[in-house]
């Protein structure tokens, strides 16, 4: 490494208003480098890189105190037009949302077109050769169709494919690559990594990897800081920060993810380990055994019998009609107190299944039995009724709440439909209970959603679905968009409800680690079918089908 580094961000300090979110912090990045920054949301890490491409709201937002060095430049103190012809050219960003960050009025081809326009003096032939050889070069398939389509004709790994073949379109000495594989499959997300690495490889530009995700971070990382309500807790070599962590916090980012070796009864919060309150209980292959003997022994709460879900499509008025087979031909049982898992690929058609069950997209062919009857049949009425028993909690709490009416309003609303209880004070002493089981207080109930933290936000829609005492619970990716800490919270909840009611869940995932843990039985999906269906322990630790290994072999195992 050369003795002067890349970038020197030395004693930054950055306040919003009279609340300073980050407190002198310093760090270098050096040529050739890729660096990780690892914390929760809230630590500090995207409003500090942001602030390395001058991205903060001018009006709320200042600089207090300290100097970001790049080039012999301070750039805390660039004008806007010199950031200009620095940001996209020297350094640039992958944001952390890429359907939120291209333009869906634009075509992809365009939108790259339009970062070396503004940057090169390349003609315009020129310009389409260059963007099709990005394209190419973060292996997008069929540049040619890419180039022409727009961003929401393109899967979730594509449009991230886009957005980096934008950020290294001027091939910046500096690329920030911002949370950029959250919402993805680990298939997917395993790519991104791989192909970021290779990138850097080639040009030898620094990359700032920035997630909450430490085993993520050991698969890419060289060198790691780790944050921690706007301080560096903790920086040093990534087999240092994993396999000698001195910080409590860092051993909790390490340890609160679901092991794929150990089934603990309680996941560690972060809390628990800055109290250092750890439970290590766990559940042993034998306790597993005693109690799937006495779930599998009754008759099954659910049996979906060769379900199909078949959409039509048209792709213009004299066309012939295209069908498609989301669901094909699926069967499983589901068992009164037990959670099924629901594994696979975006596109494989557990979320379709899923909806199928709950009955708000109808099944094209096959039987659906609830407590024995083939709810497929029913009326609208029926349903109406059915929904007591079989509820959702849904992946993006904030969108399915509704942002004007207040938390215990919303959680009291299915309680008034299905005419549970006799008054609304009776509603409301239940539901203050409900906020108490789900680790929140009274005083929450006439707050509005937008006054509550993403975590905050998933237990009151988990408060929602259990206010009706449902028997089945439908779980849709309900943990994927949660820091770890927040997940191992969330889930030792789903945990305990599923105790003290007698819930029983199927549990939608991409992430296996979770679904693992979760899970008595595991059902592997792939284009519309089952992979497999077994033991989820039995499926981790000799899985028969390569999809399934694939998704395995997928998972950010750490050091």
């Amino acid at each position: 490494m050369n003795e002067q580094p890349l970038l020197n961000v030395d004693n930054l300090s950055i306040s919003f208003g009279d609340n300073e979110v980050i407190h002198n912090i310093s760090y270098q990045l050096e040529n050739n480098e890729i660096l990780g920054i690892v914390g929760e949301s809230g630590s500090g890490k995207s409003v500090s890189s942001l602030t390395i491409l001058g991205l903060l709201p001018k009006k709320i937002s200042k600089i207090t105190t300290g100097t970001i060095l790049f080039e012999n430049e301070d750039l805390t103190k660039l004008s806007a037009k010199r950031f200009r012809s620095i940001r996209g050219k020297k350094i640039a960003m992958i944001f952390q949302e890429p359907m939120s960050s291209l333009n869906p009025s634009m075509t992809c081809g365009k939108q790259v077109k339009e970062i070396l326009e503004q940057h090169t003096k390349l003609t315009k032939t020129e310009i389409k050769e260059e963007v099709l050889s990005l394209f190419n070069q973060v292996k997008l398939p069929d540049a040619n169709r890419i180039y022409n389509a727009y961003p929401h004709e393109i899967s979730g790994g594509q449009k991230q494919r886009v957005m980096i073949a934008m950020a290294i379109a001027c091939k910046p000495d500096i690329l920030i690559a911002d949370e950029p594989t959250t919402a993805l499959d680990v298939t997917v997300q395993k790519d991104i990594i791989a192909l970021l690495k290779e990138l850097q490889n080639e040009t030898k530009m620094s990359i700032i990897f920035i997630t909450h995700d430490l085993a993520l971070i050991s698969e890419i990382a060289n060198r790691v800081l780790v944050m921690y309500k706007g301080n560096i807790v903790e920086e040093g070599e990534v087999s240092k920060i994993f396999n000698t962590p001195q910080h409590n916090y860092t051993k909790a980012l390490i340890n609160s993810r679901p092991s794929l070796d150990t089934r603990l009864k309680v996941l560690p919060t972060i809390q628990n380990f800055l109290d250092d309150t750890i439970l290590e209980d766990i559940i042993t292959s034998e306790d597993r055994k005693i109690q799937h003997e006495k779930l599998y022994s009754k008759s099954p709460l659910l049996e979906v019998i060769n379900v199909e879900k078949e959409y039509i499509s048209k792709s213009g008025w004299f066309k012939k009609s295209k069908s498609f087979k989301a669901v094909n031909n699926v069967s499983f049982k589901l068992y009164e107190g037990e959670t099924l898992g629901l594994v696979g690929e975006s596109g494989c058609g557990k979320s379709t299944l899923g909806n199928a069950i709950l009955q708000l997209d109808k099944a094209t062919a096959g039987e659906i039995l609830y407590n024995g009857q083939d709810i497929t049949k029913l009326s609208k009425y029926d349903i109406r009724k059915l929904r007591k028993d079989i509820q959702i909690i849904f992946q993006d709490p904030y969108s399915s709440l509704n942002p004007r009416i207040p938390v215990g309003k919303a959680i009291m609303e299915p309680m008034k439909v299905h005419n549970l209880y006799n008054s609304d004070e009776e509603r409301k002493e239940k539901v203050v209970d409900i906020l108490n089981r789900v680790g929140l207080s009274e005083d929450y109930f006439n707050r509005y959603p937008h006054e509550f933290s993403g975590g905050q936000r998933q237990r009151i829609g988990i408060a929602r679905t259990i206010a009706l005492q449902p028997k089945l619970i439908v779980c849709d990716e309900s943990v994927s968009a949660l820091d770890i800490s927040v997940q191992a919270q969330v889930l030792n909840l789903l945990n305990e409800l599923k105790e003290s009611f007698g819930f029983t869940y199927i549990f939608i995932s991409h992430d296996l680690a979770v679904v693992k843990y979760m899970s008595d039985q595991l059902l592997v999906m792939n284009k519309g079918q089952i992979e497999e269906l077994d033991d989820a322990d039995v499926i981790y630790n000799n899985p028969k089908k390569e999809y399934t290994k694939k998704l395995i072999h997928a998972i950010p195992k750490g050091l």
